[in-house]
């Protein structure tokens, strides 16, 4: 499995990608996603522009008339996320998906905690499903925490976090090649983290969810 702590910049791709608003990706089709926002092929991991998910799956777009085949199929995918997983944020973002677990979705974690708690087990059993049913992806999981403790110990929480997701799914039969993780600490919160509720939404773990070579491939020929 790789892993990194590493924010990967692309400069000329964020030149790009500033001209695409975040309503005009909200409001978009999934065939509009996949053929406009094409930047740059590659793995998922090749195009993370400041250290997100969202930057990732631009980043990992191919565009054209592939990338709209593309987005088809992770139309289908996001669908089967959303009836499964009701609580958790999903997001068709460019060419991928994006997946929020939080206090909502029921993966959560407890203050100073990387342990899966049972209804989180219930939860990844639900997505596990759907990844082996779409196996040509790639998959990000990133960890996450809120600002209680030091910049280092949540650096190390956070990627605990991600990793005791990805150590359950590769449990349920995900294959290990499919994961990068990632940790953020506490440096991405999505909430004020001067508030408990706040704190409480920022512990999480988020998937992004993009094509892998096959799946490009075979979208190409089908292009062509």
């Amino acid at each position: 499995m790789k892993q990194t702590t590493s924010i990967f910049v692309a400069i000329a791709l964020v030149f790009s990608i500033s001209f695409v608003s975040c309503d005009s990706l909200k409001n978009a089709n999934s065939t509009q996603k996949g053929a406009g926002i094409g930047v740059a092929g590659g793995a998922l991991i090749g195009g993370l522009i400041g250290g997100n998910v969202t930057g990732a799956l631009i980043g990992a777009a191919v565009g054209g008339a592939a990338g709209g085949i593309i987005g088809n199929q992770m139309d289908k995918q996001a669908d089967k996320i959303e009836e499964a997983l009701p609580g958790a944020e999903v997001n068709r973002v460019g060419e991928g998906i994006q997946v929020v677990f939080d206090d909502k979705s029921g993966v959560t974690f407890a203050i100073n905690k990387a342990d899966l708690t049972a209804s989180a087990k219930e939860n990844l059993d639900a997505i596990a499903e759907i990844f082996t049913e779409f196996p040509d992806t790639n998959l990000l999981v990133e960890g996450h925490t809120d600002s209680s403790g030091d910049d280092a110990y949540n650096m190390t929480l956070s990627k605990k976090r991600a990793q005791s997701v990805v150590d359950y799914l590769e449990g349920k039969g995900i294959s290990s090649d499919r994961f990068t993780v990632t940790a953020y600490g506490e440096t991405k919160p999505r909430f004020d983290n001067a508030t408990e509720e706040g704190r409480v939404k920022n512990r999480r773990v988020e998937i992004g969810i993009s094509a892998n070579q096959e799946m490009i491939d075979d979208a190409k020929a089908q292009a062509n």
